[in-house]
């Protein structure tokens, strides 16, 4: 697919997500900075929630902190794998009128998930400033986690978009599974409270490992856990390859369904 389609799909997307709005488009910068807003107002000052990780002068935010390193992480990936399930019926109409490649055209997708992730974080880091949280060079390897967060994410949702075509259901069913997923994962609460017995169960979810990876970087200030990044790395392009090869099994029937 030429890139300037892509780039084409990735603006048009920004703008469809506020059309009919007088601020248009301000409002992918706005929306990130209001939801940061609100998990440290809502968590920190109304709740007054604690963590005992972050010392003694940061516990006022420690679980604002722990929140919205995880909510970040959360929404990308889940925007993610919801949106590129529904690309192909999404662009329906366009595929089979433009000569165009099925297997990038999720991509946009991608691009639009990120440059929000980016901007939410941009934020969030202004306000670990604003308390004087120390920021260490463990932050540069945050980029690192999302591309092997997202690779899973796209790998999930491209063999679901393939599916879904097909399958009505599926688009529902990807929404029910996250569902579950957010809860069986500790973003909201610490895995410490649950029984010893059932914390490995837990730590079987892929998203756990990311999710504590970007708390390791950002919070704890040390390296996450390699070798599970790296078996999720795996997992993921083993699940893009399986993908790619159904999508070209089926990619006549594809064209003609839609």
């Amino acid at each position: 697919m030429k890139k300037a389609l892509i780039y084409s799909f990735v603006k048009q997307d920004l703008v469809d997500r506020y059309s009919g709005s007088l601020l248009g488009g301000a409002w992918s910068f706005i929306m990130p900075l209001v939801n940061i807003m609100i998990f440290v107002l809502v968590f920190s000052k109304i709740m007054g929630a604690r963590l005992e990780v972050l010392g003694g002068e940061f516990s006022e935010y420690s679980y604002s902190i722990y929140l919205v390193t995880g909510i970040l992480a959360w929404t990308a990936f889940a925007n993610t794998i919801s949106r590129v399930t529904n690309v192909f019926n999404e662009k329906a109409s366009l595929i089979g009128k433009v000569n165009m490649s099925l297997a990038s055209l999720p991509v946009f997708v991608l691009i639009t998930e990120t440059i929000v992730f980016a901007l939410s974080y941009f934020f969030f880091l202004i306000f670990m400033l604003l308390i004087e949280f120390p920021l260490s060079p463990y932050l540069l390897l945050i980029p690192f986690v999302y591309l092997i967060q997202q690779l899973l994410a796209y790998a999930i949702g491209f063999i679901c978009a393939v599916l879904g075509v097909f399958i009505r259901d599926i688009k529902e069913l990807v929404g029910v599974v996250l569902q579950l997923m957010f809860w069986l994962t500790p973003i909201v609460y610490v895995i410490n409270i649950l029984p010893e017995g059932i914390q490995g169960w837990f730590k079987l979810n892929p998203v756990y490992h990311l999710i504590e990876a970007y708390r390791d970087l950002l919070m704890y200030q040390r390296l996450p856990d390699a070798d599970a990044l790296v078996a999720i790395c795996l997992f993921g392009a083993a699940l893009l390859a399986c993908g790619i090869f159904l999508l070209r099994k089926l990619e006549r029937d594809i064209r003609d369904f839609i």
